[in-house]
């Protein structure tokens, strides 16, 4: 099965990833670690976060229809991203989906390892984190660090509090729906 492991890796990661865990360390955002292999979909992820447990959000890179304002949407895993719900109160008239070539440049993510981590390289806070709500009563959040063979829990607080200042960057909360 999978080894918990208390922060970093000693071996060489790819420099994304690295990245993370020097930030992390850096403003003391304790963090437990499991490498895995790669994960694509949420029923991957619910192993691993059984083993963390932690909430491993649904994380969708978005933006308005121009492709001129991005967003980063983190939603529980049971919950459904309807677009004209999180449009409407965004105060956006259509979201979709953003292009890959968008994200890699913005967050240094490729699809499939989409993370709130990677917001600590927009310094130019081109991206707008949206959350849902419910995310908040969460005591932990589970995220990868850039990359899908690997994710990481810390404190919801910390990552509230600590991570998104740290980062230049703040959340805007929007109610979601359960699916179904």
């Amino acid at each position: 099965m999978y080894t918990v492991f208390e922060g970093a890796p000693e071996e060489v990661r790819p420099d994304n990833e690295a990245a993370v865990y020097r930030f992390l360390n850096a403003h003391h955002i304790p963090f437990l670690r499991i490498d895995h292999e790669a994960v694509r979909t949420m029923e991957d992820c619910q192993a691993v976060d059984r083993v963390l447990g932690g909430v491993i959000c649904k994380n969708l890179f978005l933006c308005n229809q121009q492709k001129t304002v991005f967003y980063l949407l983190m939603i529980r895993e049971d919950k459904a991203f309807k677009t004209k719900d999180v449009s409407k109160q965004l105060g956006v008239s259509r979201l979709s989906f953003g292009p890959p070539e968008a994200m890699e440049q913005l967050l240094h993510l490729s699809p499939g390892a989409v993370s709130p981590m990677g917001l600590l390289f927009d310094s130019a806070r081109n991206v707008r984190l949206i959350m849902d709500s419910d995310l908040r009563e969460e005591e932990y959040l589970g995220c990868h660090p850039c990359v899908n063979t690997a994710s990481i829990r810390m404190k919801m607080e910390d990552f509230l509090r600590v991570f998104l200042p740290a980062a230049q960057h703040e959340a805007t909360f929007v109610s979601i729906n359960t699916a179904g």
